[in-house]
């Protein structure tokens, strides 16, 4: 029996707690050894961090990317209107379902970070106008950044080979700019407030709430899509049927007149 009122809102809240935490639990148990080595980054100074990134750059495609989907294939679930779904088991289905196409794109996506920042600290150390080409490779990691929430996004939503997800997850960045810089910038929010502001949020509540958010953007962007190429085929249809309907018309005119 549902219940209603204050009770019942108060029991809502609750159980979305319960939601977003086991869920980010789960996927951060499933990312131990890429959070294990960001933490001792962290903790270690710059420098340790920096070689650090490039150890997380080799474990991410076979840890944290396919717990990443795994989390993303419950957001789906949440955002598409099934609220009520076994965590679990949802969750585990998406880690085995998605693993090999989250591993290979999460290899494509590591090569081309590592690449970013090789070059970024390249040209950090430049004189003159070389050193501001480091800004544009900071525009290159941002674009990636975002194309790899609405890779997660694809991934559990559509069936297609990893090169076409990674292109397509690259496409609907560039081609939908508000929505990409809404992406990055809400999702940083979540991070810096999780991070700098409210710690707990980290195992509880950060990914989770960044996989829900980033998948809504998807869905409403992609929705919008569906409907633009609905109401297309819909007037192409019904110019096709006027124009069949013209030819028919032109095509008796001819006979009527013979009969006169």
């Amino acid at each position: 029996m549902e219940m209603k009122g204050l009770m019942g809102g108060f029991y809502r809240i609750s159980e979305w707690i319960m939601r977003l935490s086991v869920t980010n639990l789960l996927w951060i148990v499933c990312s131990i050894p890429f959070f294990y080595l960001l933490l001792v980054g962290v903790i270690s100074g710059v420098e340790v961090f920096q070689q650090s990134l490039i150890l997380m750059a080799i474990v991410a495609p076979f840890t944290l990317f396919p717990a990443t989907a795994a989390l993303f294939t419950v957001a789906r679930k949440w955002v598409t209107g099934e609220g009520d779904v076994p965590m679990f088991k949802t969750f585990f289905r998406g880690y085995k379902e998605n693993y090999v196409q989250s591993m290979v794109g999460g290899i494509l996506y590591a090569v081309i970070g590592v690449i970013l920042f090789v070059n970024y600290r390249f040209y950090l150390t430049q004189a003159g106008s070389l050193k501001l080409l480091s800004v544009l490779f900071i525009t290159f990691a941002v674009i990636l950044i975002a194309s790899l929430f609405n890779f997660f996004s694809i991934i559990v939503h559509l069936h297609m080979k990893t090169l076409q997800i990674v292109k397509n997850a690259l496409l609907i960045t560039i081609g939908n700019p508000i929505a990409s810089v809404s992406l990055v910038v809400c999702n940083g929010i979540i991070v810096w407030v999780s991070t700098a502001k409210f710690t707990f949020l980290i195992p509880f509540f950060m990914g989770s709430l960044m996989a829900a958010f980033s998948f809504w953007i998807f869905h409403r962007s992609f929705s919008r899509l569906q409907q633009k190429q609905q109401e297309l085929a819909e007037k192409e249809q019904a110019k096709l049927e006027e124009d069949a309907e013209a030819a028919e018309d032109s095509s008796a005119a001819p006979e009527d007149g013979k009969r006169e």
